[in-house]
């Protein structure tokens, strides 16, 4: 079985040191929330992740969820660490106290979704898919529905799912089927079925509440006709007590790849009755309130496994004895593999990776936060704006590079990788799913080229790599800091370049484009986490004598980035602007 330790040293340092943010430091919310109660979570979170959810990733790929008789069972052990799990109150951390929520900052809230991601992703999901839906409700549901349904959904005691797949329609939503057929009351009955349902049913909670996307009678074609629905399992009295079992049935659930103890179900509308959560005909609107939250916390999902990858890696290579190392440590026998400059080069690559995008979460937490809470509105515009340009960035690129450490972890541990014993291939098959749901990798980019870039309050791309000049020309007054700078300016320059090539070719040619948009988000994904490097580099030079291991190895393992990662800029550039004439008139047999 993988082993696991939380990395709270690392997180702690976002925390203190990286939370200087001028915006984010105006927030009256979380004036509270100081480094002694972080550290008191997060080693709360730490023992429960390591000694109780941790165990259950074996088990729930041994003994996968199962269907029987009309019922979904957890595998074993489940039951008892979600009940452990909700009593604890971790279901509450980052809800809103008016629901019985502990309000914590999102800051603190991703750090726990990246150690949950980390022990089990099975586990994780039964309960990740309650905060979307939470928060899609807190957001556009009525203050009755609010208080009918989200008290216990708060407490764990419910959760809930995000229904948008249907046999027809994956990405392309405007082809759904289901149908919303309105009522005298006022409710809706629903008629349909949904495919790929994260968490669809199971024996964890009382009760699950169904996000269900679907059409009115009248409603128009394609995607401005989709409204959207909160159906629950049971149905539930004014007063939030059970009532009788609603139209909601369980037709299968999927053998899969990965993440095996999770339910993934194909769920059956049968005149199901439902509320509409929003404006009619606006349902997929109201529904990105819950999916780009889940996008943001699918690329934690993707950093948490590299994490746990990377850990087991290393711990391996500094055991297995092959071969003389070109240092040629030994006197008797084989060196251990860490002394190998190949294997060396591989941790160092997935170290570099992990620890940047740790810090690039932490600081779309941050922004995140002042999306919501800032006094400012147009401070509130302008970090919804690089939210929105940075989640497929985020959700993009840590769960690539989650497929490829796990890869590289597997290589590490050589035939024993391959093997089931040491659990390090199942990190792999379990990260696998990452870079598809919540809309595919490639969509995400996409989504970031010709929607993100430049919308309708202005040019969001060029307010972002302002913030990055800014950061860098301060960089550049300290001699200890320059020669980052000015590699990260030279990526920067790329990054800027590549921009105003996409611009010339939207008009020009949409093809060439389309097919750069992979690239672009590489390139942007790159010169973002080397940002967010260049800020820990700052702080690691002025902070040395606090913690001169601590921060010696920061700034080593920055100059592997900025050697050897960051490169990879130009030839993700060259590579699309070669254009897409070859790929589009290539005749496929």
């Amino acid at each position: 079985m993988a082993t696991y330790t939380a990395p709270i040293n690392d997180m702690m340092f976002l925390f203190e040191k990286l939370r200087n943010n001028k915006h984010y430091n105006d927030l009256e919310k979380y004036k509270e929330v100081n480094a002694d109660l972080a550290k008191d979570i997060l080693e709360q979170a730490a023992k429960i992740t390591e000694n109780l959810i941790l165990p259950l990733a074996k088990i729930g790929d041994e003994t996968p969820a199962k269907f029987e008789n009309g019922v979904v069972i957890t595998p074993p052990g489940y039951k008892e660490a979600y009940k452990k799990f909700i009593e604890d109150g971790w279901t509450s951390l980052s809800c809103d106290p008016d629901y019985g929520g502990q309000g914590m900052p999102k800051t603190i809230s991703a750090f726990f979704d990246e150690m949950l991601s980390s022990a089990s992703l099975s586990f994780k999901l039964y309960s990740e898919l309650s905060i979307g839906a939470y928060n899609c409700i807190l957001h556009h549901g009525t203050d009755s529905i609010k208080k009918k349904f989200l008290p216990n959904m708060v407490k764990g005691i419910w959760s809930g799912t995000m229904c948008l797949t249907e046999p027809v329609c994956g990405t392309d939503l405007g082809l759904l089927k289901t149908k919303a057929i309105e009522q005298s009351d006022g409710t809706f009955k629903l008629n349909g079925q949904k495919i790929f349902i994260t968490s669809g049913d199971h024996d964890l909670t009382e009760n699950i509440i169904h996000l269900v996307l679907a059409r009115t009678t009248d409603a128009p074609a394609g995607t401005k006709g989709i409204s959207l629905f909160l159906v629950p399992k049971i149905q539930v009295k004014e007063d939030s007590s059970l009532g009788q079992r609603n139209g909601v049935s369980t037709g299968s659930i999927e053998s899969k790849m990965g993440i095996k103890g999770s339910a993934t179900c194909v769920l059956n509308f049968d005149g199901a009755t439902g509320y509409m959560i929003g404006p009619k005909n606006k349902g997929l609107s109201s529904m990105f309130t819950m999916m780009n939250l889940e996008r943001i916390i699918v690329g934690i999902q993707g950093l948490g496994i590299s994490e746990i990858a990377y850990q087991n890696a290393l711990n391996y290579s500094k055991e297995r004895k092959q071969g003389k190392s070109n240092n040629n440590k030994s006197t008797n026998g084989a060196d251990v593999i860490i002394d190998h400059a190949d294997i060396r080069r591989s941790l160092l690559n997935m170290k570099s990776m992990i620890e940047g995008e740790r810090a690039l979460s932490f600081w779309l937490a941050q922004q995140t936060e002042v999306s919501l809470h800032h006094t400012d509105n147009k401070i509130k515009q302008q970090a919804s704006d690089l939210v929105s340009l940075m989640t497929p960035v985020v959700k993009s690129l840590f769960t690539d590079i989650g497929m490829e450490i796990t890869s590289d972890a597997i290589q590490i541990f050589g035939g024993y990788g391959y093997t089931k014993d040491q659990g390090i291939e199942q990190l792999y098959r379990d990260n696998r799913i990452t870079p598809i749901y919540e809309g595919t990798n490639s969509v995400q980019s996409i989504d970031l080229v010709f929607r993100k870039l430049i919308n309708k309050n202005g040019n969001v791309i060029g307010h972002y790599t302002e913030l990055v000049k800014q950061g860098i020309e301060e960089s550049k007054n300290n001699n200890k800091t320059k020669l980052f700078a000015e590699k990260l300016n030279q990526h920067l320059k790329i990054l800027i370049d590549f921009t105003a090539w996409i611009e010339k070719n939207m008009k020009e040619s949409k093809d060439d484009v389309s097919a750069a948009c992979n690239d672009y988000l590489r390139v942007l994904g790159l010169v973002a986490v080397g940002y967010s490097w260049l800020k820990v580099i700052d702080i690691s030079y002025k902070e040395i004598k606090n913690n001169k291991k601590f921060f010696e190895d920061k700034i080593e393992t920055a100059q592997f980035f900025f050697d050897r990662v960051l490169p990879r800029t130009e030839t993700y550039y060259k590579t699309a602007i070669s254009g897409s004439k070859n790929i589009m008139n290539f005749k496929f047999n």
